[in-house]
């Protein structure tokens, strides 16, 4: 039996690896992970935000079949997991860090305090460091390492105040209050090496690491590792104000910028001027190399131990993260910088040599990851999953039957304070989108709000909707037309296969399900 190590990075954007040509952040140790293995260029998340794509990636399953749609949403227990998936193959699934599952409630006391949380663990993992699901245990060892910061949500992460810095710097420079060898990112990392060191049964761990999440505030030296000057400039539309004539949602969001404040974003540290905007884009950096530096050290426990040979990696994201293009933090929201994260795949020594340095350029999605994972240990994914194994790009081969788009979806329904059903003008279940997206173009679906087509061959930043232009109606219905074959094919299948007759119970050989890999829209009509 292998290892597996599934690695999550919060909010990490698929073009931030040095390995891919990035102009500014340096990723030496995932540049050298996907030299050994195999890393997919156009990878995208289901969904956002956090708890919505993490139940994608950990189930296999689109938003829409799955329907934990927002922070807070239950999960449906009856649904596997790859943690419950991996106790089936005798492993003993760990985790360390957060799913952010929501319990399902049906069945348990309203005074449970799994209902209190949307930080719940996944059915399945065990978590090796209770409290890791937020601060509570990395703020019990800041107090035993003598660090003193007020008993409130977010302290630790204040910046450090009267921090000297020169012209050129923006607000986010300042750097944490604590040493880089303490920071949340450092404390986890200790945990996975301390526990793939001394595990000697073979071990499916999961390290869920926050950063480079908001809060924007990175330790000494990351903090001034980039210089804001020389960061990629930002891609959209001129002002704020395009930005919001361009859909009724993004009037919506730009209102009070309200995402950010759902992050829990500090407006005077998020202004949207350029100095305090290429700062911002300077310390995410600066948190994507401490992530790195850290994974290196836990490579590197790897090969001490000599488990580096039998251990399948995978290094992913949940989600995007706008970074001001499109005068936008956060990522709800439809542009493909909310939802286009990084994926790589190595296999164990045995299986490495044809995935070593391979660059795919396929279409591919964080459902595809759960099997994935299970078919390189030998076992077939459930019909649940949505996704299909890359296992095939791993050994070289080019399948003749692959997805040739991506969908994704967000749900920005509010159930507890109802803001954009007041705000504009629609019913809880209507807040939603959905987006079919290939080489050429993009279609952006509202249930409730008029939609979009992006052509991306000449508009690759998405700064002008297209649909009303008579030239591109052939495209725009051949888009709504996948998006409908897409949801007609992909619907909840669990039971479909299935079918009682006076001979007992008849299955459907796996075979002749469809795949995502092999899903193919009906052409358009004309």
């Amino acid at each position: 039996m292998y290892n597996a190590l599934l690695i999550t990075a919060d909010q990490w954007r698929a073009e931030c690896l040095s390995a891919l040509g990035h102009p500014t952040v340096k990723t030496p140790n995932l540049d050298a992970l996907a030299a050994e293995g195999t890393l997919f260029r156009n990878h995208f998340g289901q969904c956002t935000p956090c708890g919505p794509s993490r139940a994608s990636l950990l189930t296999g399953m689109y938003t829409m079949n799955h329907r934990s749609v927002r922070n807070g949403t239950p999960l449906d227990r009856r649904f596997t997991t790859i943690a419950l998936e991996m106790r089936r193959l005798g492993y003993a699934p760990a985790l360390i860090g957060y799913t952010d599952t929501g319990t399902d409630p049906r069945g348990l006391d309203p005074n449970d305090p799994a209902l209190k949380t949307y930080a719940g663990t996944l059915p399945g993992f065990t978590q090796l460091v209770p409290g890791s699901e937020g601060e509570k245990a990395w703020r019990r060892y800041l107090a035993k390492k003598g660090y003193d910061f007020p008993p409130v949500a977010d302290a630790a992460y204040q910046p450090v105040t009267n921090y000297a810095r020169g012209p050129g710097w923006g607000p986010t420079f300042a750097p944490a209050p604590f040493k880089a060898e303490d920071s949340d990112t450092a404390f986890a990392t200790d945990a996975a090496i301390d526990y793939v060191t001394h595990e000697t049964k073979p071990w499916f761990l999961h390290l869920s690491l926050l950063r480079p999440h908001p809060p924007f505030v990175a330790p000494e030296p990351y903090n001034a590792m980039y210089d804001p000057a020389t960061v990629p400039g930002f891609k959209g539309l001129a002002s704020r104000d395009e930005e919001a004539r361009q859909h009724p949602y993004m009037a919506y969001m730009m209102r009070d910028f309200r995402d950010h404040k759902r992050e829990g974003h500090a407006p005077g540290l998020h202004r949207p001027e350029e100095r305090a905007m290429r700062q911002l884009r300077a310390t995410y950096y600066g948190l994507m190399s401490e992530v790195d530096h850290h994974l290196g050290r836990l490579m590197a426990a790897l090969r001490r131990t000599g488990a580096d040979e039998r251990t399948l990696v995978v290094f992913a994201s949940d989600h995007g993260e706008q970074l001001w293009d499109h005068w936008a933090l956060g990522k709800e929201f439809y542009f493909d910088q909310s939802y286009h994260i990084p994926l790589i795949v190595r296999p164990p020594a045995a299986e490495r040599g044809s995935a070593r340095g391979r660059v795919v350029d396929a279409f591919t999605e964080s459902i595809d990851v759960m099997p994935t994972i299970l078919d390189c240990l030998g076992a077939a994914p459930p019909v649940q999953c949505d996704g299909a194994s890359l296992k095939p790009w791993l050994a070289g081969a080019t399948p003749a039957s692959w997805r040739e788009e991506v969908f994704f979806e967000l749900d920005f329904r509010d159930a507890a304070e109802g803001a954009p059903e007041r705000e504009l003008g629609m019913s809880l279940d209507e807040c939603t989108l959905a987006v079919v997206r290939d080489r050429r173009y993009k279609y952006v679906h509202f249930a409730a709000l008029p939609p979009l087509l992006f052509d991306l061959a000449s508009d690759p930043e998405e700064r002008r909707n297209c649909l009303d232009d008579p030239a591109h109606a052939p495209a725009a219905l051949a888009m709504a037309q996948k998006m409908l074959t897409w949801r007609l094919a992909m619907a909840d299948r669990a039971l479909t296969g299935l079918k009682l007759s006076s001979k007992g119970l008849v299955e459907c050989p796996p075979g002749r399900r469809i795949a995502a890999a092999r899903f193919r829209a009906a052409p358009a009509a004309g």
